[in-house]
């Protein structure tokens, strides 16, 4: 086996974060078809670096391969697009984006957030390797690259006069296996007055609230705000600013520009730069910890799913996200345990759950079987599912989160 090293710094990797096991790509949701064919499992092993402190899994599938086609459509959340509503009014006003202005966002999905900009008459440009979902993009009249974003794509971009004043890049970090080439991009493509804004989830949340759930293979990298600062330095760009978001469970939205760029610093870099040095994140202590805390969960939850069959109780799921494809596989939970799952998305809806082969059905199947119980597997938006699905407590039923560890939701 060839030796790990950090696809930052390029450092050996030996220092274990996560140990999942096996478990096969989270978004390779199966038709009936499939059901009988061989899958591809993967070893899911977190690895954190011991030089740079990127928390990091080995890539054993290619981006083509798990990019290209894909299943995540961002639209279809509610509460994400009044997220990205409220964010175009605001960097608008902020950095008084107008008609002479140009917005790009890389990995730009469905046109969720870009269809915000083009309203205001602000031209944008999307930037989207999977062609099924840039495809959604192309119907809501958003221009968009079907193209892996990176040094070539950059360069293109900027021969063609595509520049941005504006560099958007939400959920995608992580999804990057070549670091160094995706912020190099970034560099190239700004204007010299311009900036980028990237969210991320954010690492410190990962571990206080045990969310090893969002480890699987389609994210490659996990960041602290230390190690991204680092990154983004190497590279030639500056962090002048950092807002922590309630998003997925708790992210980061870095600011950057180029490093001899104008815009000051705010007090929040150095601040929360300041909180994760004294919370242990520069050491290999909080790191080495953590596994722990992820067997934990695995057995309060089986556990509860064991108590409620034993007592004659049904459970059924909500949600069908890659998170859950990563918990439930951990934890191999089968439709013994969890008859089914339901999904809002038609991409989804009728489809099989990749390795557990729980199948999929639209919400209203929730309702005519009325199980006691409702595990929400996306529990970051477990405000909006219950809102949503407040008819579930009409026939008794009851809402159970299992991250950051099982609860009950009366």
């Amino acid at each position: 086996m060839s030796k790990l090293t950090c696809r930052f710094c390029s450092a050996p990797l030996c220092e274990s974060f996560a140990d999942l096991g096996m478990s096969p790509l989270s978004n390779a949701y199966l038709d009936a078809g499939q059901l009988q064919s061989a899958e591809t499992f993967y070893p899911l092993h977190a690895y954190v670096c011991s030089e740079c402190r990127l928390v990091q899994l080995p890539a054993h599938e290619s981006p083509e391969n798990i990019f290209s086609n894909y299943a995540y459509f961002s639209s279809y959340s509610d509460s994400w697009l009044e997220h990205c509503r409220t964010y175009v009014e605001t960097i608008c006003a902020r950095r008084e984006l107008g008609s002479q202005s140009r917005v790009v966002e890389l990995a730009s999905n469905d046109g969720y957030l870009l269809q915000y900009f083009k309203e205001r008459g602000i031209p944008v440009l999307g930037v989207e390797p999977a062609a099924n979902v840039a495809a959604e993009a192309d119907r809501k009249g958003i221009p968009t690259l079907v193209r892996f974003f990176g040094t070539e794509t950059a360069k293109a971009m900027c021969d063609d006069g595509m520049s941005a004043d504006l560099l958007v890049a939400n959920n995608v970090l992580a999804h990057v296996p070549d670091l160094n080439d995706f912020v190099e991009g970034i560099r190239m493509v700004l204007k010299p007055e311009g900036i980028a804004t990237l969210e991320f989830p954010h690492l410190q949340r990962l571990v206080e609230q045990n969310q090893f759930d969002t480890i699987y293979h389609e994210h490659f990298s996990y960041f602290s705000f230390l190690t991204v600062q680092r990154i983004f330095c190497a590279h030639g760009l500056r962090i002048f600013d950092v807002d922590e978001l309630p998003t997925h469970g708790g992210s980061l939205r870095i600011q950057a520009c180029l490093e001899d760029g104008m815009e000051p610093e705010r007090p929040a870099v150095a601040a929360l730069a300041a909180r994760e040095i004294s919370l242990g994140y520069s050491r290999p202590e909080i790191y080495a910890c953590f596994h722990e805390q992820v067997q934990s969960v695995k057995r309060n939850l089986l556990r509860f799913l064991l108590d409620a069959r034993e007592s004659g109780k049904t459970v059924a799921g909500y949600g069908a996200p890659a998170k859950g494809n990563t918990l439930l596989n951990y934890c191999g939970i089968r439709t013994d345990l969890l008859a089914f799952t339901v999904d809002r998305s038609p991409h989804k809806a009728g489809r099989f759950l990749p390795g557990t082969h729980i199948p999929i059905f639209n919400p209203d199947h929730l309702r005519e079987v009325k199980p006691d119980y409702v595990l929400i597997l996306p529990w970051n938006l477990k405000e909006e599912i219950i809102r949503q699905m407040s008819d579930v407590r009409g026939w008794g039923g009851q809402f159970v989160v299992p991250i950051p560890q099982v609860e009950v939701i009366e």
